[in-house]
């Protein structure tokens, strides 16, 4: 019965609120107890709801929704982040949104806050991609609004900075680029791929991440980087962009594509 008010007090609010699947939005057919708002409502609403932004710091400070709140999902106080929240915001909606359609971190927020009974939290699953390009005077870029939507890196422009592991690997052996680990600690398990020859740092440490690549440029040397699984790194080319680096490469599929191939090789 209480599950039921929730969700015809959030039906009620929100108007197209939904709950059914979406082939455009996997996550919604997985996640069926999961209320989500669509884009549009979530704009018109703004001002009624409280955003928090369940990526991590790093994405979070390169692209955002305007006075959003970080409180990354991955953070192990999120929990007791997200009832402080509540409790200082009555019973305003809060609303969580991660990077797009396929992201679930939304979702996953949202149910981690049912199941321990943070009431009226909603996911906004369009995700900062689409909120962005629509509405860019409510949109955050590199610290500044509104944004030009035109410097919004796309899909295809991404992979023109894709190579292949074995491709990645020849480059480092081969030529004077600076390598980048930017796997997080828990991640790297203390296994490095390229030891002696990469530095390590975490996203989150922007302070070490725009070292080396204030280092690149000036030392005019390709940066070659690789995070886990190949999607971090999207975030980290509009801080390489900014800083004026002309030629990088990301590890396409990260370490899990590299030591997969690895197994393969040792299976022949």
């Amino acid at each position: 019965m209480k599950r039921l008010i929730i969700i015809l007090v959030c039906a009620l609010f929100y108007g197209p609120l939904g709950f059914a699947a979406d082939a455009e939005f996997p996550g919604r057919k997985l996640y069926l107890a999961v209320p989500y708002i669509e884009l549009d409502d979530a704009y018109q609403r703004r001002s009624q709801v409280v955003f928090v932004d369940v990526r991590s710091a790093y994405e979070y400070q390169t692209l955002r929704i305007k006075d959003a709140i970080n409180i990354p999902l991955a953070d192990k106080s999120f929990l007791e982040k997200m009832k402080d929240l509540r409790s200082k915001q009555g019973n305003k909606p809060i609303v969580a949104y991660c990077n797009g359609k396929t992201c679930m971190k939304s979702y996953k927020a949202v149910d981690k806050c049912r199941q321990f009974d943070i009431g009226n939290v909603i996911a906004y699953d369009a995700g900062i991609m689409d909120w962005a390009k629509k509405y860019p005077a409510e949109s955050v870029l590199l610290g500044k609004s509104p944004i030009n939507p035109a410097n919004l890196i796309d899909k295809a422009r991404f992979k023109k900075h894709l190579i292949e592991p074995d491709l990645f690997e020849e480059k480092v052996a081969t030529t004077n680029a600076l390598v980048m680990d930017v796997r997080d600690q828990f991640q790297r398990e203390g296994i490095g791929i390229f030891v002696g020859k990469e530095q390590r740092v975490s996203l989150d440490d922007a302070t070490a991440v725009d070292k080396y690549l204030e280092q690149a440029k000036a030392e005019n040397r390709t940066l070659l980087i690789y995070d886990q699984a190949g999607k971090q790194v999207e975030w980290l080319m509009y801080h390489i962009e900014e800083k004026g680096v002309r030629s990088y490469f990301f590890m396409k599929g990260g370490a899990h594509a590299y030591f997969n191939n690895l197994r393969k090789q040792f299976v022949r």
